[in-house]
């Protein structure tokens, strides 16, 4: 006797269809399981047999082998149980073969046949929409996976609702797709006092995309700024919230039963390692700068970061994807993110107050700043410092606009880019502009084209901050409801590129 079932194999954001075939055959009472498991995948037999007596079904005195085809891929994780226990029982006539061949499952079995959530729910679905199956999965993991929509998403909340479902005793109904509200607007901008060049700069980064630096002593407010950032920033669209929901399926950040249309805000600390930032480690996950794909990643005392740390986030900036490549894992994720930085001007944080600043002014200042490679310095498109507030201008009224007010701006200037870019492959907002596309939609007037090239004369810009000049002017241009890119656009991108450099 022989059944298929069939469940996924992750790699990266990917899912691998699996067949799970199990024979039963004569021979001494074994229960073998094949097909280059890993231990978590190899201990499901027991939890399978332990599942099985909680239903009071009996396994035959025969030969049981369970094969995951193909062989040769590495199979990883508990959610094996489920599909597993679906080829035993058609294997058995407990259930009908082929309503086990029809279908893509995955969950993990306790002893008693509950079913318990795993990770990787979304991109599973994914998967099962593109076989033309239904997906069977743990209750919990419904919603998640229902979001998809393109296939029938059956959640049991056990190993008994499963056989009842496929024999017809109580038919279960398709999940329905959830979706996590979050408020963005729980910090507002107008709780920072001052700062007004930076709430500027802010905006520009959230309207196009544009990398920004942050440098100021301590207590400026460079954190509370970018804390702040999310509340300005437009809601994910159905494509980037699937981009974005399956990375963090298979990092197990959906928790809350659906997916969520805010965009991720991670802040890892300064000491995380290369692996904990750019993935790897076991399995080669997901990293930070992925786990922001979509949204905001922001890297406080970003030169106390470790050099080598800082300097593999270069490729990624520019291709907006990153390869973690190991002797037995070459993954590919997306991390298209938007990169916020703040820093010290100097190690003791007080370069400009001569009554507070070390000796070794401004030799430190350089000194650290110069932890910035200048590469990695070229990336950013907008650099801005953050002086320090009078403590008696921390009681006067809020000043600016809310971030509600910043929002509209913000959703106008990327709808403008939409509408822009609609066809263009690879090209969401202005920062991703390159070649043909960014001498038809940010050409200057000649006016502004002379005087960017005085600027990139006497200053030495390189052809990349020449181009991302052009990408922020774009930008700004459309805050100002601007068709074209005129020289106070082109002024102000300018001031931005030019207000803080490293040696």
């Amino acid at each position: 006797m022989v059944a298929q079932a069939y469940t996924v194999a992750f790699e990266g954001v990917e899912a691998r269809i699996v067949e799970v075939q199990c024979a039963i055959s004569p021979g001494m009472p074994s229960f073998s399981l094949v097909g280059l498991p890993d231990k978590a995948v190899s201990e499901a037999k027991e939890r399978v047999r332990a599942a099985m007596t909680a239903l009071s079904i009996a396994l035959p005195s025969k030969r049981i082998t369970v094969n995951l085809s193909p062989a040769d891929l590495p199979k990883e994780g508990s959610h094996f149980d489920l599909p597993i226990a679906l080829a035993l029982l058609a294997a058995l006539e407990i259930i009908p073969k082929d309503a086990a061949s029809g279908t893509v499952a995955l969950g993990e079995l306790s002893l008693d046949g509950r079913l318990i959530a795993v990770l990787g729910a979304l991109p599973a679905a994914m998967a099962a929409a593109e076989e033309g199956r239904s997906l069977l999965c743990p209750k919990a993991c419904g919603p998640e996976a229902a979001w998809v929509g393109a296939t029938q998403v059956i959640a049991a909340a056990s190993l008994n609702e499963v056989v009842r479902h496929f024999t017809g005793q109580a038919v279960l109904t398709a999940a329905e797709a959830g979706e996590v509200t979050r408020d963005p607007s729980a910090r507002d901008m107008r709780d920072v006092k001052g700062q007004e060049r930076a709430k500027r700069a802010l905006e520009i980064a959230a309207a196009g995309r544009h990398h920004l630096l942050m440098v100021g002593t301590p207590g400026s407010g460079k954190s509370m700024l970018a804390a702040r950032l999310p509340s300005i920033l437009p809601m994910l669209t159905a494509t980037e919230a699937l981009e974005t929901s399956m990375i963090h399926s298979l990092a197990g950040l959906l928790s809350e039963g659906g997916i969520s249309r805010s965009r991720p805000f991670r802040e890892p600390h300064h000491t995380a390692s290369m692996a904990a930032i750019v993935g790897g480690g076991k399995g080669a996950k997901p990293g930070e700068i992925s786990l922001a794909h979509n949204g905001v990643l922001f890297m406080d005392e970003f030169p106390e970061f470790p050099r080598m740390v800082l300097e593999t986030l270069r490729q990624p900036i520019e291709t907006g994807e990153i390869m973690v490549a190991r002797a037995n894992a070459h993954i590919r994720y997306p991390c298209r993110f938007l990169l916020i930085a703040a820093a010290n001007p100097c190690k003791c944080g007080y370069l400009p107050d001569p009554a507070r600043a070390c000796a070794k002014v401004p030799q430190c200042g350089e000194d650290y700043l110069g932890r910035i490679s200048g590469p990695l310095m070229d990336r950013f498109d907008l650099r801005v410092e953050v002086p320090p507030v009078a403590y008696t201008d921390l009681d006067l009224p809020a000043s600016g606009d809310s971030s509600a007010a910043i929002a509209a701006r913000v959703q106008e200037a990327r709808t403008r880019q939409t509408t822009r870019f609609a066809g263009i492959a690879n090209t969401r907002v202005n920062a991703d502009m390159e070649g043909s596309t960014l001498e038809h939609f940010a050409a200057p007037d000649a006016e502004s084209r002379a005087m960017l090239a005085r600027v990139a004369e006497r200053f030495g810009l390189s052809a990349r901050g020449y181009h991302r000049v052009l990408r922020v002017a774009r930008t700004i241009a459309d805050l100002d409801h601007s068709t074209d890119v005129r020289l106070p656009h082109i002024a102000e991108a300018v001031s931005y590129r030019l207000a803080i450099k490293t040696k």
